[in-house]
C-alpha cells in the first residue's frame, strides 16, 4: 500500500478547502493510499513540513491546497528526489493546471476523481526552478514582515532574502493587484469583480519610474516602468490569465514577458487580453522570449542602476507572494524537483 503525506492548508480558497478534502479522503482511500494528514497552521508551516518529510518513508508528499500552499511543499522538497503530487483546490491552481492536473470549477470538482487517478497512476517529471534574491518587502498590518526560510539558502547581499519560484515571478501593476489585496483593500468585493477593481486602481494611481535591466549577459538597459515583466514556467498565473502563453514547466529556460512604457490607458486595455493570451506584440510594447537570468534595479540621478530601492516600491511577486522588491535577481537552475501530472501536458 503506497504511503503518502497530504499536506492540507485549511484556509485556502476561504476554508473550502477542509470541505473538499472531505471528498478527497474517501477517494483516496478506495484507490489504495494509506494517508498521513498533516494541517498547516502559519505561513511557511507547509515548507518546514515538507523539508521534514523529504527524505522519509512516505511514497509521495501531496500539496492540497492552491498555488500558494505548492509553492510552500515544493520549497521543502526542492533538492530532493521525493515526488510531489497536488491536489488542486485553492483560489488559483495554476501550477497543477500546468502539471495537466484537472481544477475545480467554481466551488465544485466534478474532475475530482482524475486528479486522484492522475495521484495513482500519473507520470513523473523533474523540472526547474528560479532562485530570486532582493530586499524583503516591509510587512503591514494585515501582513506578517516575510520570513527567511532555511531551506533556500542565504543571500549573497546581506539584508537581502531568498526566494524559489516553481511557477513565475512578476512585478509591476500585477505585483501592485496583489499587494492591495493582501492589504484588504476592496475586500468587501468578492471574486473576479475584486481584481477588475484593484486593477483599475493601481492602473490610475501607477507613477511611472525609470529602472535597469539585464538579460542574461546582455548589455543592461533603461525601461521605463509602467506595465510589468514577468518570469514564468507555466503560461498562466492568477487564476488562469494566459501571462506567457505556450511556457511549459519542462522547457529549458523560462519565458519572459516584457511589457514597459504603456499608458494607463493601454495598461487598462491589457486586461482582457492577457486573461485569452493574446496581448504579445500589442502596440509594440510586449514581449517574450527565453531567459535564464534577470536582473531588474533602480536608476540613479545620473542614470546609473542602483542598489537602492525604488520609491516608490516596486513589489515583486514569487509564486503569488509579494515578498520582496526591487533589486532583485534571479536564475533558473534545472532539475529541482520531480512533479506528478497527467500523461500530457499543456505544451509540451
Amino acid at each position: 500500500m503506497p504511503r503518502i503525506a497530504c499536506i492540507l492548508n485549511p484556509n485556502a480558497r476561504d476554508g473550502l478547502s477542509v470541505k473538499q478534502w472531505d471528498l478527497f479522503e474517501p477517494a483516496l482511500n478506495e484507490a489504495g493510499f494509506e494517508i498521513e494528514l498533516l494541517r498547516t497552521e502559519y505561513p511557511g508551516h507547509a515548507t518546514e513540513l515538507a523539508h521534514g518529510l523529504a527524505n522519509g518513508e512516505h511514497d509521495m508528499i501531496v500539496a492540497v491546497g492552491g498555488d500558494g500552499t505548492v509553492h510552500e511543499v515544493a520549497s521543502g522538497l526542492r533538492g530532493s528526489s521525493k515526488t510531489l503530487g497536488i491536489l488542486p483546490i485553492g483560489s488559483g491552481n495554476d501550477y497543477a493546471r500546468a502539471h495537466g492536473i484537472p481544477t475545480p470549477r467554481g466551488n465544485k470538482f466534478p474532475d475530482m476523481q482524475a486528479a486522484v487517478d492522475i495521484l495513482v497512476n500519473g507520470t513523473d517529471r523533474r523540472v526547474g526552478a528560479v532562485r530570486i534574491e532582493g530586499p524583503p518587502a516591509v510587512g503591514h498590518p494585515s501582513i506578517p514582515d516575510p520570513e527567511h526560510h532555511a531551506v533556500d539558502g542565504e543571500a549573497e547581499k546581506p539584508g537581502n532574502m531568498v526566494r524559489w519560484s516553481f511557477l513565475e515571478i512578476d512585478s509591476g501593476v500585477t505585483s501592485a493587484v496583489n499587494r492591495m489585496k493582501n492589504e484588504g483593500k476592496f475586500k468587501w468585493i468578492r471574486g473576479q469583480l475584486k481584481y477588475t477593481a484593484l486593477g483599475i486602481r493601481a492602473i490610475m494611481g501607477w507613477k511611472n519610474q525609470p529602472g535597469w535591466i539585464k538579460i542574461d549577459e546582455e548589455p543592461g538597459e533603461i525601461v521605463t516602468f509602467s506595465g510589468l515583466f514577468c518570469m514564468s514556467q507555466c503560461q498562466t498565473f492568477g487564476g488562469g490569465f494566459k501571462v506567457t502563453p505556450g511556457a511549459a514547466p519542462t522547457q529549458d529556460k523560462p519565458s519572459l514577458l516584457l511589457a514597459f512604457g504603456l499608458s494607463k490607458l493601454q495598461m487598462l486595455l491589457i486586461m482582457g487580453p492577457l486573461e485569452k493570451g493574446t496581448h504579445i506584440g500589442k502596440w509594440n510594447k510586449i514581449s517574450m522570449r527565453t531567459a535564464r537570468k534577470l536582473e531588474v534595479k533602480a536608476v540613479d540621478s545620473n542614470g546609473n542602476p542602483s542598489d537602492q530601492s525604488h520609491n516608490p516600491p516596486m513589489y515583486v511577486n514569487v509564486d503569488g507572494e509579494a515578498v520582496l522588491t526591487t533589486p532583485i535577481s534571479m536564475s533558473y537552475h534545472s532539475d529541482q524537483m520531480t512533479v506528478r501530472g497527467a500523461a500530457s501536458i499543456p505544451n509540451e
